[in-house]
């Protein structure tokens, strides 16, 4: 069973756009792999840091809504610890149901 959750990530400041483009393309192939889907990618863009974080002073911004099955948030979660070019980030639950594009189509 699918669930709505966002995950707002907190990239390097030294990252392209091109290479900020990979990180999501990353993120949401990893959610899609997972039998999840891609609702929402919201560039937040550049934003000043209220204390420095791996010695920078300022990080893109980039928020993610999507629906994936409850046990494969955990994996997701792995994955972004793992990717260096992520500083920070949280994922927050947003509704224990989730409506595919599709499904919201048919009604």
């Amino acid at each position: 069973m699918l669930r709505r959750y966002e995950t707002l990530l907190l990239l390097s400041p030294e990252l392209s756009s091109e290479e900020k483009q990979g990180v999501v393309e990353k993120v949401s192939d990893i959610i899609k792999r997972d039998g999840g889907e891609v609702v929402l990618v919201d560039d937040w863009g550049m934003k000043e840091l209220a204390y420095p974080v791996r010695k920078q002073t300022r990080g893109y911004y980039v928020r993610l809504e999507f629906g994936l099955p409850g046990k494969y948030v955990s994996e997701l979660e792995r994955n972004l610890r793992i990717m260096e070019e992520v500083f920070r980030f949280v994922t927050v639950k947003l509704a224990d149901s989730f409506e595919s594009k599709e499904e919201k189509n048919e009604q």
